[in-house]
Parts: structure tokens; sequence; C-alpha cells
């Protein structure tokens, strides 16, 4: 398996149910009378990222650590959503830019070194695959799963089938 497939399409499946789940929030909160803001300001615990910056951050993830490893410019996101339909566009622009991605620009990623900001006044340099496996990968999937618990635990009728993807 290409350093490619091994990412990119990871990234996209996760993304694209991210996108699914925020519909099923929107329609739970039509439904159930509930102001769209109750949900994207809503948390899993008082000290933890509201749904809103799960997502951004989930999308930052996929679209930066696809930059980074690639040496490409790393796109700035500045987080600004605040409602279903702004967080929707910002899945739908982490996708199409995902998506842009080639196999060729992948190829030799794995043992290139990747320097990343790791905190407010740090970095760290891992080669590309351990920042894959190690840095981006569980850092994605973590805010991916915890805006999907976010909504679960709102009531909004989810299960794995929608993290993953395949309902």
């Amino acid at each position: 398996m290409s350093f490619y497939d091994a990412t990119v399409p990871a990234f996209l499946q996760i993304l694209n149910s991210l996108s699914g789940i925020l519909n099923k929030a929107e329609t739970h909160c039509a439904a159930k009378n509930i102001q769209p803001e109750v949900l994207l300001s809503a948390r899993l615990f008082p000290d933890m990222l509201p749904l809103s910056k799960q997502i951004q951050l989930a999308s930052d993830f996929a679209a930066k650590g696809c930059a980074r490893v690639t040496h490409s410019e790393v796109p700035s996101t500045p987080d600004t959503e605040k409602t279903f339909a702004e967080l929707q566009q910002r899945l739908a622009k982490t996708i199409e830019y995902v998506n842009s991605f080639k196999p060729a620009q992948f190829e030799g990623a794995d043992a290139k070194d990747v320097k990343f900001p790791a905190g407010p006044d740090r970095t760290m340099t891992l080669k590309g695959q351990q920042f894959i496996g190690h840095f981006a990968f569980p850092n994605f999937y973590f805010h991916a799963a915890t805006a999907h618990g976010i909504l679960r635990h709102s009531g909004v009728e989810i299960g794995k089938r929608d993290f993953l993807g395949v309902s």
C-alpha cells in the first residue's frame, strides 16, 4: 500500500462522515425544536472543547497533515464558523483540498522530515510516517470521535456506522 493510499482515503472517509453526522445533528435540532447553538456549543465535559471546535480541529489535522507531510504550503484556516452551514462549508473545503493531493506528492514522504508546531512555543520533527501515524491521525481521530460523542450524548440518533460513514 502506498503512503498516499494509507493517508488520503482515511482522512476523506471520516471528513465525509463528519459532514453526514452534522446533517443529522441539524435535522435533530429542527425536529426537536433545539436551537442549533445548543449543539454547536455542546461539550462532553466543561474543560473540553465544543462541537464546533472539534470539527474545526479535525479539518485542520486532515488538511495540514497532508500539507506538512508533502511539504506543501500549509493552509490558513481561521476558526470563524458558528453555524452548521459554515461548518459544512469548512468540511467541504477540506475535502476538496485533501482530494487535490496526488499520489506522486506522497512518494518518499514517509521517510522525509516533517517539522510541525507542537504547542505555542515548541516544534517537533518526525519522519513522515511517524508524523501521520503518531501525531496527525491520532489527533484527527480524537477530534472526530469527540464530535461524534458530543452529538450522540446530546441525543442525535447516530452510531458507529455513521462515524465510519457507512450508514
